[in-house]
């Protein structure tokens, strides 16, 4: 087991072990934070769901009110034309079939995909690429659509994938360190609610279990969820 640093060992002595209302919670992360550079502010949510069942699988996605702090780079791969509706809604590159041969050739600028429909024959060769990635575009993500223009938006908006593990566990970024905690608290009100609204209706018994906030290096802190 790895040693915990002294500046850890001093951050972790200001977390009670007890439950923070988001509001205090978020400010005793950002007391406890030593790092030198402007992490990233993180949650988990622990939900009570087997993930080993379909049926009890949790993913969807939300649009974060204040973004995540960074530009989101953009590519569409569409024809027609959409090409010229995704370069009008502020696309950073797009793309015909094109893609697919440059993408297998190792090019991965960009941090998520959005394809038309017609579109996903070519696209679905990339499977083994963008898969594991979390890059491959889906339509219950609303990332392959004829509407290019509002697949855009959400993205560069702070539109924001969440997906259980399989320990039954989310987690997901919130924004920088930077951000007013007011910014940093909308967020993660937004995404607890959109986790929240995603229940399957399968799962049975307490769903949000337990939640905690940190940041990249920090010490986690424990919030209060008897709300939910």
């Amino acid at each position: 087991m790895a040693k915990e640093g002294k500046k850890y060992t001093a951050a972790k002595a200001l977390v009670e072990q007890k439950d923070y209302a988001l509001p205090d919670a978020m400010e005793l992360v950002k007391k406890a934070s030593f790092a030198s550079f402007d992490e990233t502010v993180e949650i988990a949510l622990n939900l009570g769901v087997d993930p080993k069942h379909a049926d009890q699988m949790v993913r969807g996605t939300t649009v974060l009110p204040n973004g995540l702090g960074k530009a989101v780079r953009v590519l569409v791969v569409a024809q027609g034309e959409k090409i010229r509706e995704a370069e009008e809604a502020g696309a950073d590159f797009v793309m015909s079939e094109d893609a697919v041969a440059k993408i297998q050739g190792g090019w991965l600028d960009f941090d998520a995909v959005v394809a038309t429909p017609d579109m996903m024959k070519e696209v679905g060769k990339l499977g083994k690429v963008l898969g594991p990635r979390g890059l491959m575009p889906n339509p219950k993500l609303g990332t392959v659509t004829f509407d290019v223009k509002k697949a855009v938006d959400d993205l560069k908006a702070g539109k924001v994938e969440f997906r259980v593990d399989k320990t039954g566990i989310i987690h997901c970024p919130l924004g920088k360190k930077s951000f007013e905690d007011a910014k940093l608290i909308e967020n993660a009100t937004a995404l607890i609610d959109a986790v929240v609204r995603a229940k399957p209706a399968a799962a049975k018994g307490k769903y949000l279990k337990s939640a905690y906030l940190c940041t990249s290096m920090s010490p986690s802190v424990r919030l209060d969820v008897s709300g939910y």
